[in-house]
């Protein structure tokens, strides 16, 4: 896809297009911020003494929200190899973004404090292998479900599921 093509295809001038995105990868990623940014809003809004990862899974499902009808086809575009570089590059941002969240939340210091980090790289880490399972395995249930059960594993420490183990 070109381009002029995503231009086309938004209803504006290459230009236009050009004026808001660097590269047509950034273009197909800017969902990725967008979302990011809600979910950085939720989490704000959400009641100081909720615990940490209620209130984060609260503001990650909520961010997912709505978004159903063309998910699939948005985390196969995504997972294209041409995105992989301008993909690390929005995770990196975002990763960013939430840590400096949860260490206002908890009262950390993002830059110097490890667990703001931690939280926020297995949150995306979560939300990443989540939409790809769900993509992958044609899942049945809506998106924000499967996130909510993920996010919850990694809460719990990711013990092995009953299901799973011998």
């Amino acid at each position: 896809m070109r381009v002029e093509d995503i231009a086309a295809e938004a209803g504006v001038s290459v230009r236009t297009f050009s004026n808001y995105f660097a590269t047509k990868e950034e273009a197909l990623l800017a969902t990725g911020h967008q979302r990011a940014e809600r979910i950085i809003e939720a989490l704000a809004a959400r009641p100081v003494g909720e615990p940490l990862w209620a209130a984060l899974t609260d503001a990650v499902v909520d961010g997912f929200a709505g978004d159903e009808s063309d998910m699939r086809q948005v985390v196969r575009l995504q997972s294209a190899p041409l995105l992989t570089d301008e993909h690390l590059k929005t995770y990196a941002v975002i990763e960013s973004g939430v840590a400096a969240a949860v260490a206002s939340r908890i009262g950390a210091d993002a830059d110097r404090d490890l667990y703001p980090r931690l939280v926020a790289g297995a949150v995306l880490s979560a939300i990443r292998v989540t939409m790809e399972h769900w993509r992958q395995n044609g899942a049945t249930q809506p998106l924000p479900a499967v996130l909510r059960d993920a996010l919850g594993q990694v809460a719990a420490g990711l013990p092995v599921p009953a299901e799973l183990r011998r």
